[in-house]
């Protein structure tokens, strides 16, 4: 590439609705992982001690996604039949106000609520944010355009981290409300996608999610786009979230702090975001990096739960490899936004994150039922392969996406 190709490829990954879109998943993932973050201080802050501390924990996180889920249809369908800036637009308020409100909480069933409620503001922003993207960029660089929103979006959890170490809980949940109100405000001169207005303008039935189920090649199509994402979130929520109790478990000679986990993890998955974008560039294919990503995290899941080591810094190491190997997260999405027409493509890349998300609930149940009678290590490892196996089946039945117009329809 000259350097006269560069300026307006910099034009376009710098343009607003990419900023707009890229800043609004680092609110979103600021929210996410904050209650993992000061898990532990704000129950303790509520009365819950012990063993409360994971169980109602679990709780709370999968309320949480329930609530991710829910939300993911709704701003999805909304996305495809109202256009791309009304789902940034509603889901930044609801989930801004639900951070703020959570602030205030006395009660655990408060706390609950408002998780809820903010998980179905949370659904909205990166599926609309990467179906936004990946319509007003080139087809050469939309790789590059996603692989931008994803990274600061993982950026948002690292804020996260620091902002809670530099304050207590209710004033981080104050701040990650504010951040998103001025957000708000910057979103007010985006523009909606060409491609979404041309589709508006003809008899075409938008945000049916009912088309989704009434095709098997297209229902199949769409359950292995989720699948494919089932990896990340067993890093995620069970070896990341519970780190502390993992921790433990392997013989770490000092307490695990959830908070520099994640901190570190998600800093690693920032790297791990740019080098997949890049290596799929460069390699013309989505596929082949993923699959090389789901090995690498089931590689590094069982170092992490069978290396023996009493060191914390070994540990927090192998938490960043963990990070690193969910770099796959932006193709995730990508692809799945690529898969589908216009007008299911919102809902699509809306669900799909949401739905992998939510995948969260019947994985640490698994992982929780497992673990009675089998430990946290070895049931960990069980849910971890089932993870890997079946996300490595759906990938390599997917068609590559990498060349793909994205300027077509799913017909009804």
């Amino acid at each position: 590439m000259g350097n006269d190709d560069k300026i307006p490829v910099m034009k376009h990954l710098l343009s607003l609705p990419v900023l707009v879109a890229a800043l609004g998943y680092l609110v979103d993932m600021y929210d996410l992982f904050l209650f993992s973050i000061v898990r532990i201080s704000s129950l303790s802050d509520l009365g819950l001690s012990g063993d409360q501390l994971l169980e109602d924990g679990v709780l709370l996180l999968n309320l949480q996604m329930a609530g991710l889920l829910i939300g993911g249809v709704f701003w999805g369908i909304l996305g495809d039949k109202k256009g791309r800036l009304s789902v940034l637009f509603g889901s930044i308020l609801i989930y801004s106000i639900a951070n703020i409100a959570n602030g205030f909480v006395e009660s655990f069933t408060q706390y609950a609520i408002l998780r809820f409620i903010a998980g179905i503001g949370l659904a909205g922003e990166l599926g609309a944010g990467i179906t936004l993207v990946s319509e007003i960029l080139p087809k050469k660089i939309r790789g590059y355009g996603t692989t931008l929103v994803a990274t600061l979006g993982v950026v948002g959890a690292i804020l996260a981290y620091v902002v809670a170490e530099l304050f207590e809980w209710r004033a981080s949940y104050f701040i990650g409300g504010g951040l998103g109100l001025l957000l708000l405000i910057m979103r007010i001169r985006v523009f909606e996608s060409g491609i979404f207005l041309e589709a508006k303008s003809k008899n075409v039935v938008r945000g049916n999610v009912l088309m989704l189920f009434n095709n098997r090649e297209r229902f199949f199509r769409y359950l292995k786009s989720i699948i494919v994402g089932f990896p990340i979130w067993f890093v995620v929520g069970v070896l990341i979230t519970f780190s502390p109790e993992l921790g433990a478990a392997v013989g770490v000679n000092e307490p695990i702090e959830a908070g520099i986990a994640v901190m570190l993890s998600f800093a690693a998955q920032a790297v791990g975001n740019v080098v997949s974008g890049i290596l799929s560039q460069y390699f013309k294919s989505r596929k082949k990096i993923m699959g090389l990503f789901i090995l690498l995290s089931f590689g590094f899941t069982l170092l992490y739960l069978l290396l023996p080591t009493d060191s914390v810094t070994g540990f927090y190491f192998l938490c960043a490899l963990l990070g690193f190997s969910n770099g796959y997260w932006t193709l995730f999405i990508t692809v799945a936004a690529e898969l589908f027409g216009t007008n299911l493509r919102a809902t699509v890349a809306t669900t799909v994150p949401n739905f992998v998300r939510g995948a969260v609930i019947p994985i640490t149940t698994l992982f929780l039922f497992l673990r009675s009678g089998m430990g946290i290590i070895n049931s960990a490892i069980l849910v971890g392969a089932i993870t890997v196996a079946i996300a490595l089946w759906a990938l390599y039945s997917l068609q590559e996406t990498f060349h793909k117009d994205m300027n077509y329809i799913e017909e009804d």
